[in-house]
């Protein structure tokens, strides 16, 4: 398992747009055999910062993903809501050891 965090600040103005964009790719993402979970999370202290928490089986499905359509749309969506480019984290997942979400 792949997880990796994706780390948004959204321009104040662009919350609810960013919101409802992200949460229609999240819907079609986790369609996909390859991803695991996907979350969605906003900071209690500052609305305007995001996590994207995706779980994916393997390294191939990540590059799977960001070949969909729904990604593209996504991407492109949102890219002028950003107050900063998007950052990200990949993490190897340890435990559980049999997590086959």
């Amino acid at each position: 398992m792949l997880v990796v965090h994706v780390d948004v600040h959204v321009k104040p103005e662009s919350i609810d747009a960013f919101i409802a964009a992200t949460l229609e790719n999240a819907r079609n993402s986790v369609q996909e055999p390859g991803i695991a979970r996907f979350d969605v999370i906003q900071d209690q202290a500052d609305p305007a910062h995001f996590v994207l928490v995706e779980v994916y089986r393997t390294v191939e499905d990540t590059v799977r993903h960001k070949e969909t359509a729904h990604y593209a749309t996504w991407r492109d969506a949102v890219a002028p809501m950003m107050a900063a480019p998007r950052t990200s984290v990949k993490y190897t997942n340890l435990f559980p050891e049999d997590a086959g979400w």
